[in-house]
């Protein structure tokens, strides 16, 4: 390690806990320009989380959902959704409220439902290294959120080291997990020459529905023209997946790299257990242009992007078809992101450090439904989203200064202008859905936001066994097209728009504020002075939101057909699915994320011994009316103990999860029970290839994830008959077994 380039670090079995030059941040690059890269001469005050290669990898064979990789970060979960497509949850702030880029790609959810966030796009075998910044972010690594930043990248290119040689290598993987017959495997190969890199990753994942660890519901048909479900399968949880990825790189020079990197993405079907619908198509293709830079003045690199996505939902095998004469509700989407970002690194002097960069991002959206039969979804095409729009414009500035051994500090300002618009709309027949129709291609739907972020950051470093982090963020993040302008106060509409999972009904508001956060964190760092036998690290924080995007129960307007809608009794019910509109509140969301780590010891015969532990605790509350914020993870821990010996590494992780009983009353959002899970982990390696075998939920304990949301996993999910209270159980045991070969 190279004494104040990098602060900290702390290995965890792979996950590594980490702070490094934003230098490094987002890519890294061989010979001379890694060197400067690694060789950067300040670091800044920030306190991630990072997994680099290996401990990915030792994920692969247990799960194929990208963001689920980061479950082992303090205060990160992630929202239950597809088998491959789950949401990040960091700190109180999930989907939307966090930045995410994929290989400096800013990608966007083109979904009612949202089922295709930006982390599903890239398969976990593809993932070379993942960075979370939580809380608070430098303004080069902020923009359009109000939480942390997370930064996922694939695999640089590699070389020859001399205009002599060819390299050539690759591996083969594969992976089989018993809850869910899940099954699958990847490839990835490199060609490249001393100045030409030529890599290609595919990897393909198919699973049925899973089993829980008890039966939640009576067995037996799941609707009157579907099949039967046992009492403990989980509906709607199967998925295949199938990801390409070419990746061309071009040294220049011994200091400028330039990457041209395509990705596509093919979903036949994804089931969703807490959405009404579920995905049945989703082909995306993504062109990345990258360029890195080193120079006598400093650093350059730039991005330029487009991705398209066509997404198609429907009902799936669990989920009723025929409404009558309706044959299903066939809903597309069709998303166009287009992208480029711009970033220096200029070293003044010895001291001081400027990052001077901008963002500019097109984005397009149409969201239509086409007409199934029946009174409510015929003649005509319903449009949701027509022609949306949503584009960002943004540029920063960032002071890093090293005043002496002791102190670091780090200011930044950014500046966002985003504009939305929409076209008019219309639904399936004037009768029903006109004259909403008629409100909103009457209003004003041309909205322009100016946002502004700040950072104020400091390091305090006494000495060499303890550090000390605070800071305060500005951050701002203007609604999505969804909350902003999904038009519908019809139930069946209404019910169809969901961003969250918890089976009510929502509509958007043209009237929404962007939601800006005011952010202090505090962060404790004490370790032993070789940073090698302890470290034990404790962060507070606290964010204020004005504007915070929330929900509120709708009423004077339709009652239609497929249950009454905004009416006065939508206003009181209890224990049952209610219909929201999105408004504006102030909400105030605090906690504390503590994690450690103890090297045991190292025995000659039974090798080397470690523990580390995660505790996490988190609130949310609407400051106007004292109600608990929606989905809200509560304290929960993770204790692992890990040994390794020659090219034995094992594991026992203990996870343990309090009950959730502060819930949003606003949504009738349901309670659930705490509970404890054992899994057990061992792999091998054996010269060029590596085992993998372990047990998930050893004790095939019955349990419900707190952000799993509304159990929609069958049934009669258009209308209103399927019941509330069910959440989305957890999965059962399972044992997994994979194989890796590398040549």
């Amino acid at each position: 390690m190279m004494k104040g380039k990098l602060r900290h670090v702390l290995t965890f079995s792979g996950l590594v806990i980490a702070g490094q030059s934003h230098a490094q941040h987002e890519h890294h690059h061989t010979d001379a320009l890694s060197k400067m890269l690694v060789t950067a001469p300040l670091s800044t005050p920030v306190v991630d989380s990072r997994l680099d290669k290996d401990a990915i990898k030792a994920h692969q064979a247990r799960t194929s959902d990208t963001a689920s990789l980061l479950n082992a970060v303090a205060g990160m979960s992630v929202y239950q959704g597809g088998g491959a497509a789950s949401l990040p949850f960091l700190r109180g702030f999930a989907d939307d409220r966090l930045r995410i880029k994929v290989d400096g790609m800013d990608l966007i959810s083109a979904c009612a439902n949202h089922m295709n966030p930006p982390l599903s796009y890239i398969s976990p075998t593809r993932v070379s290294e993942i960075r979370v910044y939580s809380g608070i972010a430098p303004v080069s690594l902020g923009g359009d959120s109000i939480g942390g930043t997370i930064i996922a990248n694939s695999a640089d290119p590699e070389f020859a080291d001399n205009a002599e040689e060819i390299l050539q290598k690759g591996e083969l993987s594969t992976y089989y997990r018993s809850n869910g017959d899940a099954r699958g495997g990847s490839v990835s190969a490199t060609l490249a020459s001393e100045r030409f890199s030529f890599r290609y990753d595919g990897a393909i994942a198919k699973a049925n529905n899973y089993d829980a660890g008890a039966g939640f519901k009576p067995a037996g048909n799941t609707a009157v023209d579907r099949g039967a479900l046992d009492a403990d399968e989980v509906g709607s949880t199967a998925y295949e997946t199938r990801n390409h990825a070419l990746n061309l790189g071009f040294k220049l020079t011994n200091t400028q790299l330039l990457q041209l990197k395509f990705a596509h993405q093919d979903i036949p079907y994804q089931g969703w257990p807490n959405q009404r619908m579920d995905m049945v198509e989703n082909r995306s293709n993504q062109l990345n242009l990258i360029y890195s830079g080193a120079f006598d003045w400093g650093l350059l690199e730039a991005n330029l992007f487009h991705e398209k996505t066509h997404h198609k939902m429907q009902f799936g095998e669990d989920k009723q078809f025929m409404y009558g004469v309706a044959a299903g509700m066939p809903m597309e989407t069709e998303g166009s992101n287009t992208g480029l970002s711009v970033k220096t690194e200029i070293p003044l002097n010895q001291r001081d450090l400027i990052r001077v960069g901008g963002d500019i991002q097109r984005y397009r959206l149409d969201d239509f439904w086409e007409a199934s039969g029946g009174m409510m979804m015929a003649p005509n095409t319903f449009w949701n989203i027509n022609n949306g729009e949503r584009d960002r414009y943004g540029i920063y500035t960032e002071w890093e200064a090293q005043w002496n051994k002791k102190w670091l500090t780090l200011a930044g300002i950014r500046h966002e202008t985003v504009n939305m618009d929409a076209d008019t709309v219309q639904g399936y027949n004037e009768m029903m859905y006109g004259a909403d129709a008629a409100v909103f291609n009457a209003s004003d739907r041309n909205q322009t936001d100016s946002n502004f972020d700040f950072t104020l950051l400091a390091r305090f470093t006494p000495d060499k066994t303890a550090s000390y982090e605070f800071g305060y963020a500005r951050k701002t993040r203007s609604p999505n097209l969804y909350e902003r302008f999904a038009w519908s106060q019809h139930g069946m509409a209404m019910r169809m728009v969901n961003l969250v999972g918890d089976g009510n009904g929502y509509v958007g508001n043209t009237e929404l504020d962007p939601e800006i956060a005011h952010t202090f964190s505090l962060t404790a760092n004490w370790h032993d002075a070789a940073q090698e036998s302890w470290q034990i690290t404790f962060t507070p924080y606290i964010s204020y939101v004005d504007d915070f995007i929330d929900a509120g129960r709708c009423a004077g307007a339709m009652g239609m057909m497929m249950g009454a809608v905004c009416t006065a009794d939508n206003l009181t019910r209890q224990n049952d699915f209610v219909y929201l509109q999105y408004t504006n509140v102030n909400a105030r969301l605090y906690g504390a994320d503590l994690a450690g780590y103890k090297h045991l010891g190292h025995h000659q015969d039974w090798g080397r011994f470690d523990v580390r532990a995660t505790l996490s605790f988190v609130r949310g509350e609407n400051r106007e009316t004292n109600d608990d914020l929606y989905n809200m993870m509560p304290l929960n821990a993770r204790v692992v103990l890990a040994h390794e010996k020659n090219n034995w590494q094992n594991s026992i992780e203990w996870q343990l999860v309090d009950s959730k009983d502060r819930v949003n009353k606003e949504r009738n959002e349901i309670k659930t029970s705490g509970y404890g899970l054992l899994h057990l982990r061992t792999s091998y390696r054996y010269k060029q290839a590596q085992f993998e075998l372990g047990v998930e939920n050893l004790f095939d304990k019955d349990y419900s994830h707190p952000l799993s949301g509304a159990y929609l996993g069958q049934g009669a999910t258009m209308g209103t008959s399927i019941p509330w209270g069910v959440t989305v159980p957890g999965m059962g045991r399972s044992v997994y077994a994979g194989v890796t070969f590398s040549f």
